[in-house]
C-alpha cells in the first residue's frame, strides 16, 4: 500500500467487494482495506457492507477513534475522482393507483359479510353439536 494519489473512478473501486479484494471510499480516499478484513473489530462483513458506495457516512456514524483514523493511512491507495460518484437519489414515492369506487364497495360488502358468516356458521356448528 503506497503513499501515491492515484485517482481512481467510482466503478473501478466499486469493483473491489469482496472478502480477498476490499476497497472504500472514505471522505474522498479510497483505501485498500483487503488485509484489515479480519482484524477489523466489527468483521469484515461490516467493511464489505460499505462497499460499492461512499462510506464516509457509515464511518463517522460509529464514531471512530484518533487510533483508528491513523491506522487508515497505512491502507490509503489514492483519491476518489468526484465527479465519477453517483449522485445522491431522492426519495420519490410509488406511484398510487387510483381508487375504484366499485371495488371499495366490494371490499366494505365482504368486511361486513365475512364476519356474519362465520357468526352464522358458528352458531349453526354449536346448534348442531348439541343435539
Amino acid at each position: 500500500m503506497g503513499s501515491d494519489s492515484k485517482l481512481h473512478t467510482f466503478e473501478e473501486v466499486a469493483k473491489h467487494n469482496k472478502n480477498e479484494d476490499c476497497w472504500l471510499i472514505i471522505s474522498g480516499k479510497v483505501y485498500d482495506v483487503t488485509p484489515f478484513m479480519a482484524d477489523h473489530p466489527g468483521g469484515g462483513e461490516v467493511l464489505l457492507s460499505a462497499t460499492g458506495k461512499d462510506g464516509t457516512n457509515d464511518f463517522e456514524d460509529i464514531g471512530h477513534s484518533e487510533d483508528a483514523r491513523e491506522m487508515m493511512e497505512k491502507y490509503y491507495i489514492g483519491e476518489i475522482d468526484e465527479e465519477t460518484v453517483p449522485q445522491k437519489r431522492t426519495y420519490i414515492p410509488p406511484h398510487q393507483m387510483s381508487k375504484d369506487p366499485a371495488s371499495e364497495f366490494f371490499i366494505k360488502l365482504l368486511q361486513f359479510l365475512v364476519p356474519l358468516l362465520l357468526l352464522g356458521l358458528a352458531i349453526s356448528l354449536r346448534n348442531y353439536t348439541k343435539k
